[in-house]
Order: C-alpha cells, then structure tokens, then sequence
C-alpha cells in the first residue's frame, strides 16, 4: 500500500515535468523535494520565504538541508507585516499570507518557465483548520503529497527509510500562530515568542509552543516533558528568562503540546 502510493507520488511529479516546490525545511515539503529530486532531477526550484513570522534556525535548516539534497534552492523576503488584513490576526489570517507567497511563486514560475507550483499538504492537513488551502486552492496550485493519498505518517516512515534527518522533526508552525485570533501581530509580539522558543529548545525541549497572551506566555510542551519543566532548577530558569524577554506571568499548560490550540476558542464559539 505504501509502496504503490510513493510509486504514484512519483507519476504525479513525471507527469508535472517541472515544478516549483514552497520548501519551508519541515518534515513533508523535505520529502517532497527528495523524491521530486530522484524523479525528475534538476527540474526542480525549493523556494523558501524568509519573514519576521519565521525564527532563522528554520530558515538556516532548510538552506542546510537543501544543500546536503543537492536542489536547486531560492529564498525570498515576504512582507506578511506590511499586509493590514494580516495583522489584524483574523481566523483566516493564514489565507492573507499563503496569497503573497503563492502568487510570488506563480510569478517565479512563469518567468522561469516552470511547469507548476506545488507545495507540501498532506492528507492529514484536511483534517484540520487550515484557511491558507483556499488561497492555494483559488492559485491553481497542487499539493502531490495529498494528491498520492499520503499521510503524515507515512511520510515521516518514508522520510526514516530514505535517511532524511527530518523524519522525526516536531511539527512547526509561523510564530503568528501562537498569538490568539483578534491580537493584532507585529514584530516585537513575534521576537518575544520567537526568543523565548529558541531559549526552550536549547534547554533540551523538542516539541514547543509559547503562546503569547498580552503580558502572560502560556508554555506547551509535550505531555511527557512537563514534569522535567517543572522541577524546581529548569523551572526557575525558564520564568528568569521569559521575564527578561518582556513577559510579567509564565505558565504552563497542563494538557501539552496539541496542534491548533488558539483554534479551540472558535470550537467552542461555534
């Protein structure tokens, strides 16, 4: 079952000729370039978008990774916070930003003369909010990996056969998603989360969130790692540094790590 899905994912790239892919460094548009790259070799451009709503240690991963897979790669500057019905931060806020990129990328590909522009949705994508599809839906753009039946997981069990060290990297998210719907974004809000982040990471945290609540950074950790936040040593440095960054209470959130929290308020609006 797998196989005849990969042996399809490849079919769907051959028949595409060409293509732009929007390479973000993540688990799903890394696989998309490798097998893009074993399919129709130098037919290929990963563009990545460099912004404000993006930490650089992604973006330094994915011009890493694109280096060690030998692609064709190029980085563009989006102006997200230029955008005034972005930074009003409504639910659909992801469909303001998935606009600019995809109509840039359009534009690449035209002068270029490439063929199409895909990018890295997945099956499992459908499943959740995702206002940013409708843009690449009304852009023409395609998404192989949704198209060859693909799932997150067996992209990640791929990804572990084919080597590629992004198998098992966290899902990742723009930093505007950690500020609720309706908090206007702008580019302290953005280094806070993004500083206070990276702090977690390098103290040893895989999966992380900081969700940014005015003056209150709300942490998500995955369940298993929120006894180690709260012994008494780490605790005291992460509330130290967070409060250095600019927040006044530092929380933890006890039900962890989950995909599209700040999307629970409109559930329960609904």
């Amino acid at each position: 079952m797998l196989n005849s899905k990969l042996k399809k994912l490849k079919s769907i790239l051959e028949n595409m000729g060409s293509v732009i892919i929007a390479y973000s460094g993540g688990v799903d548009s890394t696989f998309l370039i490798k097998v893009a790259k074993d399919t129709i070799g130098n037919n290929i451009l990963a563009v990545t978008a460099k912004s404000e709503t993006y930490p650089k240690r992604e973006y330094e991963q994915a011009k890493e990774i694109a280096r060690k897979l030998k692609v064709k790669h190029l980085v563009i500057t989006t102006k997200e916070l230029l955008n005034p019905r972005f930074i009003v931060n409504p639910a659909n806020r992801c469909y303001y930003c998935k606009q600019e990129l995809f109509t840039e990328l359009k534009q690449i590909a035209l002068e270029k003369g490439i063929d199409y522009v895909v990018d890295g949705t997945n099956c499992d994508d459908l499943k959740d909010f995702r206002p940013g599809m409708e843009a690449i839906k009304a852009l023409g753009v395609r998404s192989p990996l949704r198209e060859a039946g693909l799932t997150k997981k067996e992209i990640r069990g791929l990804s572990r056969k084919m080597n590629l060290d992004t198998w098992d990297k966290p899902a990742f998210a723009c930093l505007s998603s950690r500020l609720p719907y309706g908090t206007p974004i702008d580019k302290k809000k953005l280094q806070m989360v993004g500083e206070a982040e990276d702090y977690l990471f390098k103290s040893g945290f895989k999966q992380v969130r900081v969700r940014h609540h005015n003056n209150i950074a709300r942490i998500e950790v995955s369940p298993e790692d929120i006894e180690h936040l709260t012994s008494i040593n780490l605790r005291r440095k992460i509330v130290k540094k967070l409060k250095e960054i600019g927040y006044h209470y530092v929380t933890l959130d006890l039900q962890g790590y989950r995909t599209g929290s700040m999307n629970e308020v409109l559930e329960r609006n609904e």
